[in-house]
């Protein structure tokens, strides 16, 4: 049950006035204050009513939060931002700004586990989870692979309609990696795709890695002689815009997994960021310039396999 309809029902409010209490923050849920009227509620939950309490301030933050509850925050990420510090201290990264936020907006000792990553170029959805319950929960859940992680990603060239990348990786001098040759040692690595659109020298592909190895699918698309438009570690600038973007056109649009705690199916989605529209929308207008028209093969499906076991 929605947590507005709960508290009408709990306290003889109407729908408008309930949903009103909780987002001023004077609904509490389990003993924690809460702001999101439709936030689903077991039957159980122990829901308490404050009245008086004074508004909750709004909090300024420069973390862009799309979805939230006692459980885990989905933040969204911009490029050129680390999800975390490194051996560098960086003060301004993703995790600080959600420590930030959680604490400015409920006091206190926030809790921020760190789920998952997603590299510093590269922008979209990544999950927090804000107790270790759920931080256990869902790493769980990502070494079981039992989450649903879609990317979108402007690339080189013209890919067929779908395929995949079966390549393991290895680790360079570095932070780089690359695609193991035979004979040798790597881990496995596994990434799908399929063509949403075919432009001028490019292609808008969205993605499902199988297994979540650092710059996976940058490397799997430079190996297949695609590389991710604007990525200056492995791919090329040949392709206009290309030389004019500060990063990889690389989106983390989507995530779905079942809640840490009730199960229930969640899914969110993060737009795609100004730059990257701004770079789809000048191919477009190359691909929608009069050209003269190529006879073209038919396009299968692609399967890539550079590894001696799998032949």
């Amino acid at each position: 049950m929605r947590l507005d309809l709960a508290v009408a029902r709990a306290f003889s409010l109407s729908r408008r006035a309930a949903r009103e209490a909780v987002r001023l923050g004077r609904v509490d849920v389990d003993g924690a204050p809460v702001d999101q009227p439709g936030l689903p509620v077991a039957p159980d939950a122990s829901i308490e009513l404050h009245g008086e309490r004074p508004a909750r301030r709004s909090v300024r933050t420069r973390l862009t939060v799309l979805y939230e509850d006692l459980d885990i925050m989905v933040v969204d990420k911009p490029a050129g931002l680390l999800t975390v510090p490194t051996e560098a201290r960086e003060k301004d990264t993703l995790w600080t700004r959600a420590i930030h936020y959680l604490q400015h907006r409920y006091g206190g000792r926030p809790y921020a586990g760190i789920v998952h990553r997603l590299d510093k170029d590269t922008s979209g959805a990544l999950v927090f989870a804000r107790n270790r319950p759920a931080l256990h929960a869902l790493q769980e859940r990502f070494r079981r692979h039992a989450i649903d992680r879609e990317y979108v990603a402007l690339v080189e060239g013209t890919l067929p309609d779908r395929g995949t990348f079966d390549a393991d990786l290895v680790r360079r001098p570095g932070l780089r990696r690359s695609v193991a040759k035979p004979g040798q040692e790597g881990k496995r690595a596994v990434t799908r795709f399929q063509t949403i659109e075919r432009l001028a020298g490019a292609t808008l592909v969205s993605i499902r890695p199988e297994t979540g190895r650092t710059h996976q699918i940058r490397v799997h698309f430079a190996a297949a002689g695609h590389p991710i438009l604007g990525d200056r570690v492995y791919g090329s600038e040949t392709v206009k815009p290309a030389r004019s973007l500060e990063r990889q056109l690389l989106h983390a649009r989507r995530l779905g997994f079942s809640h840490p705690r009730t199960e229930e199916p969640l899914r969110v989605e993060s737009a795609l960021p100004a730059d990257f529209t701004a770079a789809l929308s000048s191919l477009r207008g190359r691909s929608n310039a009069p050209q003269r028209r190529e006879k073209k093969a038919p396009v299968q499906p692609a399967r890539m396999r550079t590894n001696p076991r799998n032949p």
